[in-house]
């Protein structure tokens, strides 16, 4: 097996116009480090040629990349395990395949991780070059990981971990996966270093308003009963205030105040306590329906074929690399 010091976890979805340039970049940035590295690619079940193209970079680049192509598409952070189960070396980075996470900015973060005792690194941008919903969903996100984790720096896509942590959340194999969240679990050692952010080289982002909002979804329900204790604390509230209100018109009964017996003070109080209700049975029930399919396995993601030098051992698999673009891979235990 070979020595290696870095790996690049990226994950791909159509991207196959900007990948030749952002590897190209990416070759001349590490091999100017000095150290020796692997690029893992994993196809999270692109639409267009994108893996066409990783099969042509593993023939150019031979022994320097490896890809990985899903059976579908599973979302950014399961393609991430997918990859770092694929990685090796001291360090990991991770990045987007946009060519928004400029490959010159690596040395910062490698600098930045090396010269401290942190375990995690993030890129924090100087500018966010995104769509204004983006950007709103990015700082939902951010500001639900400070509350759950109690961490002040904002997380991003563009990091760099020791592989010590990285081990740490290997064994994590449920579907409903939020990278950022296994990785605070393990560690208090985080920090951040201000990078550049580009505009997106081609087309748009896979990354939208409502994925960003489920992957805040997936962060709160995996990493937090905050949900589940607010609907609690707002049936103590209803349960108090329909109290009070019980003793209000009990008093204005006694005194002969009610003339008239109202309408309105039933329906809004049978309006808001069936909301409430509804909304709790909503909360629990997205818990347990989490619950029911990580019981029933549904799988975290499933491996197409792959792609990298021949007889290379990753993690316990034989991969066999493809001799032409096509060919189907094979893989046994090792």
């Amino acid at each position: 097996m070979d020595s290696v010091e870095l790996s690049v976890v990226i994950p791909v979805y159509n991207s196959a116009e900007m990948l030749p340039t952002l590897h190209d970049r990416l070759d001349s940035v590490l091999r100017a480090l000095g150290n020796t590295f692997k690029v893992i690619y994993v196809d999270d079940g692109s639409q267009d040629a994108s893996w066409s193209v990783l099969q042509q970079l593993e023939q150019q680049y031979r022994g320097q990349v490896v890809a990985v192509q899903l059976m579908r598409n599973y979302g950014q952070h399961n393609a991430l395990m997918c990859g770092f189960r694929q990685a090796r070396g001291d360090y990991v980075i991770t990045m987007d395949d946009d060519l928004q996470h400029p490959p010159e900015e690596i040395p910062k973060l490698l600098a930045a991780i090396k010269q401290s005792d942190l375990d995690l690194v993030y890129g924090g941008y100087e500018r966010k070059q995104h769509r204004v919903t983006k950007n709103l969903a990015s700082w939902v996100v951010n500001r639900f990981y400070r509350f759950v984790f109690q961490s002040p720096v904002t997380v991003t896509a563009f990091r760099i971990l020791r592989s010590e942590l990285l081990q740490t959340i290997l064994p994590y194999s449920l579907n409903f996966t939020f990278v950022d969240g296994l990785l605070a679990w393990n560690t208090r050692r985080i920090g951040e270093v201000t990078v550049a952010h580009h505009p997106r080289a081609r087309g748009r982002s896979g990354y939208r308003f409502g994925k960003l909002l489920t992957l805040a979804l997936n962060l709160f329900t995996n990493f937090s009963l905050l949900p589940l204790q607010l609907v609690s604390l707002s049936g103590v509230g209803a349960a108090i205030a329909g109290l009070v209100l019980g003793f209000y018109y009990f008093y204005q009964h006694m005194a002969a105040s009610i003339t008239v017996p109202g309408y309105a003070s039933t329906i809004v109080s049978i309006l808001v306590l069936g909301g409430l209700q509804l909304l709790g049975l909503g909360i629990m029930g997205e818990y347990v329906g989490r619950l029911h399919l990580n019981v029933n396995r549904k799988p975290q993601y499933s491996i197409r074929q792959v792609a990298c030098l021949a007889n290379e051992e990753h993690n316990g698999v034989l991969r066999v690399r493809y001799n032409h673009p096509g060919q189907t891979a094979h893989s046994r235990s090792a």
